[in-house]
């Protein structure tokens, strides 16, 4: 028998599969990064902060969220006291005394009222570096309820020596205010609302503790707003104030304590006056502290519009609660124009 021998079957190659194609991820825009509410940006923030620092605890009063954004991917730095504001100070307190750096979380009002007592002996009596992390402030739970307002806070808690007291105008300002304090010397108290609010900042910025940011020059009055209603209120009243020929000026003073006496003095010596906004009390807070520079300093005509110093029966959202309040646009214009007229001058 003849051997057959039979040529191995030759397979073609295979074309190699085609790379998969991976779309590039666009980079959020700057409006999309901060479409959201400024504890949203400030827990984002804080993360990033405890990544790269074990030393940053996040001590957590069941506000809801932080079990899981931080707690599960940073389990030993994470400690949830529950519902016990006046334990939250202690443990942060305690935390602080090790060399650590704990974050307490819990509303304003709670942080304000309830646990004051730990803030002033635990806190700011021993000048530790804990970072007091407030939401829901000023009317911001108006939906809660008169309970739920916090509108006392900053006359509170910026009578506490070695106390920093920063209120962020949106939340692109709450990200650089976490990161500016985060290796502050002495505790901070840092005030939050609850939803998102208007964007006031569009572009980066220098942010600097202590140092009030024009937001717009002018030279017949000044408008001094904190919190990220009444700074947009006061961009509003004066672009409408610009057209009646006023020249407001506009300062945000995101820093409650230590208070940029230098931005106010000029502004009473450079201006008709000076109107205060805040989403809090009239009594104790920003309009107070600037009285107080302007007394001692360069005496000058000061308007305060806030929430009316009594108690604010209503449930309603922030901004209806603000405008029940006397607190819109429309009010500042009116006060900054009366500042503005020649009539209220001093003479010389």
């Amino acid at each position: 028998m003849t051997a057959v021998q039979v040529e191995p079957a030759v397979r073609p190659v295979a074309d190699p599969a085609p790379e998969p194609v991976t779309e590039p991820v666009a980079e959020p825009t700057w409006e999309e990064r901060y479409a959201v509410a400024a504890r949203d940006v400030y827990r984002r923030t804080l993360v990033e902060l405890a990544r790269a620092d074990p030393r940053v605890f996040c001590v957590d009063s069941d506000m809801g969220g932080l079990e899981t954004l931080f707690g599960e991917e940073l389990p030993g730095q994470y400690v949830n006291v529950g519902i016990a504001e006046a334990n939250l100070m202690g443990v942060s307190a305690g935390l602080a005394a090790t060399g650590l750096l704990p974050y307490a979380n819990t509303l304003s009002g709670f942080a304000a009222a309830r646990a004051c007592e730990q803030v002033k002996v635990d806190v700011a009596g021993n000048d530790l570096p804990v970072r007091i992390v407030a939401t829901h402030a000023g009317l911001s739970a108006g939906h809660y309820g008169p309970t739920h307002h916090a509108v006392e806070d900053l006359a509170i808690l910026r009578t506490l020596p070695n106390l920093t007291v920063v209120v962020p105008a949106d939340a692109v300002e709450t990200e650089y205010a976490v990161r500016a304090t985060a290796y502050l010397p002495g505790p901070v108290f840092l005030r939050l609302g609850r939803a998102a609010t208007p964007l006031v900042h569009h572009e980066p910025y220098t942010f600097t503790v202590g140092r009030a940011r024009v937001l717009r020059e002018g030279a017949d009055v000044t408008i001094v707003a904190t919190g990220p209603y009444p700074v947009s209120m006061a961009l509003e009243a004066a672009a409408e104030l610009a057209g009646r020929g006023v020249s407001a000026r506009v300062l945000n003073m995101h820093t409650v304590k230590p208070i940029d006496r230098e931005a106010i003095v000029a502004a009473a010596r450079e201006t008709g006056g000076i109107v205060t906004v805040e989403d809090h009390v009239v009594v104790g807070g920003l309009g107070a502290a600037v009285a107080e520079v302007v007394t001692t300093e360069a005496p000058c005509r000061v308007h305060r519009i806030g929430v009316p110093d009594r108690f604010f029966d209503h449930v309603a959202d922030e901004r209806e609660l603000l405008a029940l309040a006397g607190v819109s646009a429309e009010a500042i214009a009116e006060a900054a124009a009366a500042l503005a007229a020649p009539a209220a001058r001093p003479a010389g």
